[in-house]
């Protein structure tokens, strides 16, 4: 509240304690004005004049309501206020400013009744105004909040964006004996970051690694804990032998960090071999890898296992495979098997006839994957969508 406001305030309660009607009139914690039915100031209480710096004079007979306004209110007054007036008789909780007799600005919130005489015809137009200074400030400091809340909100996302194209290699390796293809779809629009990460690194010279995985749930903490999970296989790989051993490093990470977020890893460790590639397979609560090999349908290889970050002794076994050449290892996250289309799910059943379906080579079955999932949710996919293939030539 003004000062202004304050000192009408105090007198309204000192004219309480006479109970004297002109006195609470003029001093009354609002300032009251009576205008004819064309806006005209006829009468005006003195804690208007108080809050606005007029005298009567300058008013009463003299000046009309609106021409007290800042120039977007007379604007406002003459398209809506005055029109309501008419329409309604009363109009209530307009916020408006009024240009004070120095120049400066006085929020305030208008009620105003229209009142007809015997016959009919508009008579007076009673108004009351309020001092709306702290409540226009509470305002501005809301709208400055959700302004700051949105600044960081996309500073997040955008840190978080950065970090997601970390989680993707642009381009997979080249690897000589072994074809990869690869795919990734954002689930909507892309906007919102989520936690399906692949990698391939070399581990030693005829031996790499392939890592697929998803973490629970998406934003900014997902991002994070993809992070950490990606770098956490690379740096555990220097030091352990096997792709469950990767695998129980990355859960007692994720165990020490106390996140809510869990995840989902398939990990490789594929060694080069006479006429193929020695694979050995380890699956951390993720969809098993599919293996089609020339002339066969694809089956899935290896045991499931126990989901990473949520149990100190995960359940997790290296399953050996042996990709002769015509072969193809195909792993994915479950944004492919969990596409819907209206209550139905893709399923695995389908994801199996599509592989099936789809040409000899690495790249033939990302495609063939790819596109039959998106036809299938009508072209945006619902949930994020990972995908690795791994060919032998033949």
């Amino acid at each position: 509240m003004t000062a202004a406001g304050a000192d009408a305030l105090e007198a309204f309660y000192d004219a309480l304690v006479d109970d004297d009607p002109q006195e609470l009139y003029d001093r009354a914690p609002c300032g009251y004005l009576s205008t004819t039915p064309d806006g005209v100031i006829v009468k005006v209480n003195q804690t208007f004049l108080t809050l606005t710096g007029y005298t009567r004079a300058d008013l009463v007979g003299e000046r009309t309501f609106a021409e007290l306004l800042s120039p977007g209110g007379q604007i406002y007054h003459e398209t809506h206020f005055a029109p309501l007036l008419r329409m309604q008789g009363r109009a209530r909780e307009i916020a408006l400013d009024i240009v004070r007799a120095d120049g400066s600005r006085l929020p305030v919130l208008v009620n105003a009744v229209l009142e007809e005489g015997t016959d009919g015809a508009p008579r007076v137009i009673r108004t009351a105004v309020f001092d709306a200074t702290d409540r226009r400030e509470y305002e501005r400091e809301l709208l400055r909040a959700k302004a700051r809340a949105e600044e960081s909100e996309a500073r997040a996302r955008a840190l978080a964006q950065t970090l997601q194209q970390t989680f993707i290699p642009a381009t997979p390796p080249a690897i000589p004996g072994l074809a990869i293809a690869t795919a990734y779809r954002p689930a909507g629009d892309g906007s919102e970051v989520g936690g399906d990460f692949f990698d391939v690194f070399q581990l030693r010279d005829d031996t790499w690694v392939v890592a697929i995985g998803d973490v629970r749930g998406k934003g900014v903490e997902a991002a994070v804990v993809t992070a950490l999970a990606r770098h956490t296989l690379r740096a555990a790989a220097a030091a352990e032998r096997s792709p469950s051993a990767l695998l129980r490093v990355l859960n007692d990470v994720l165990l020490r960090e106390e996140t809510e977020r869990f995840c989902t890893v398939a990990c490789l460790e594929l060694t080069k071999v006479a006429e193929g590639w020695q694979a050995l397979v380890a699956c951390g609560g993720h969809p098993l890898p599919l293996l089609r090999r020339s002339g066969t349908s694809p089956r899935p290889v290896g045991a499931p296992g126990t989901l990473l970050g949520v149990f100190p002794e995960p359940d997790l076994v290296d399953t050996q495979v042996y990709l002769e050449p015509g072969s193809v290892l195909f792993l994915y996250t479950d944004g492919a098997t969990e596409a819907r289309k209206g209550g139905e799910l893709y399923g695995d059943e389908r994801l199996l006839a599509t592989v099936a379906a789809a040409g000899p080579a690495a790249p033939d079955v990302i495609d063939a994957v790819l596109h039959d999932v998106l036809t299938y949710q009508a072209g945006q996919s619902r949930d994020d969508i990972a995908l690795v293939a791994l060919g032998v030539p033949g």
